[in-house]
């Protein structure tokens, strides 16, 4: 008898989580790809503890590829202002390359080059991938400088890395007269890259969650070149004026941020995050 009410208890419990994951499920799919809860997230985000939990507001239009075509994407965003598409590709078995136990059993023993996340000046460093996810992919410290934090994101070894980046479906809108180029990234809590622009773009979230901040190019924002998108968004952010506000939006699996040619932007990663994107030029 001990035996069967050990076990009706067992499957009581059971059922209580099979309908918890169903809700939570449901209530996620306006925005949420996946639950990063479970193995949804590759493993990545295992640690709860150290995640962000203000994902901010979002003043970004997002549209998916049933309301965009090419042509409205070239004449509004293209050269205008940044948007998030949703529903652009199926990256379902890269996602899955992309899990913590694949990449470490196919690259663990690989060298990556790591730099730091500051505005202008870079240090590079080279470690095995193992001793990067191990050692060195950790929280976000806040008085932490730029210079002082190692961040993998960019430097690839594109004959390495080439059988993984030939499974990732890139979004179809291309600028005329340009081509893409890959960066793959994997980063901690807290971490991101500070406010600086380049090219235009796409940056795409495999797991985890990014919180995007953007300016266009005649606007300049206040910010320390060596100080982290964190301390920014505890120190400075808080108190700009509505005039300075940023552009922002915090975006998840299987959302895709374009973002135009000069644009200020900084990121934030929210939870271990997994990226890839994608630089025309």
């Amino acid at each position: 008898m001990e035996y069967q009410g050990t076990l009706h208890i067992c499957l009581h419990f059971i059922v209580l989580l099979r309908s918890t994951l169903s809700t939570k499920s449901t209530a996620a799919a306006g925005r949420m790809v996946v639950d990063d809860d479970d193995d949804g997230g590759g493993w990545w985000s295992s640690n709860t503890e150290h995640r962000l939990h203000d994902e901010g507001p979002c003043n970004i239009d997002i549209l998916d590829r049933t309301s965009l075509s090419h042509r409205k994407f070239i004449e509004q965003y293209a050269y205008r202002r940044p948007v998030i598409l949703r529903s652009l590709t199926d990256n379902t078995k890269f996602r899955s390359l992309c899990s913590k136990s694949h990449l470490l059993e196919k690259y663990g023993e690989r060298r990556v080059r790591l730099s730091t996340a500051n505005t202008y000046s870079y240090k590079k460093v080279d470690v095995p991938f193992q001793e990067f996810v191990d050692l060195l992919l950790r929280p976000q410290s806040l008085n932490t400088l730029g210079s002082d934090t190692l961040y993998f994101f960019g430097d690839n070894n594109f004959t390495e890395w080439k059988a993984l980046f030939e499974q990732y479906k890139s979004p179809p809108y291309v600028l005329p007269h340009t081509t893409g180029v890959y960066s793959f990234g994997i980063a901690g809590p807290g971490t991101g890259v500070p406010f600086h622009w380049h090219g235009p773009g796409y940056s795409e979230v495999i797991y985890g969650r990014k919180r995007w901040f953007l300016y266009p190019p005649e606007k300049e924002p206040h910010f320390h070149p060596n100080h982290t998108t964190l301390s920014w968004v505890t120190d400075t952010y808080p108190y700009l004026p509505p005039e300075e506000a940023p552009l922002e939006c915090t975006i998840r699996p299987g959302e895709v941020l374009y973002f135009p040619d000069h644009w200020w932007h900084a990121t934030l990663n929210l939870d271990t995050s997994v990226f890839i994107s994608t630089f025309l030029g």
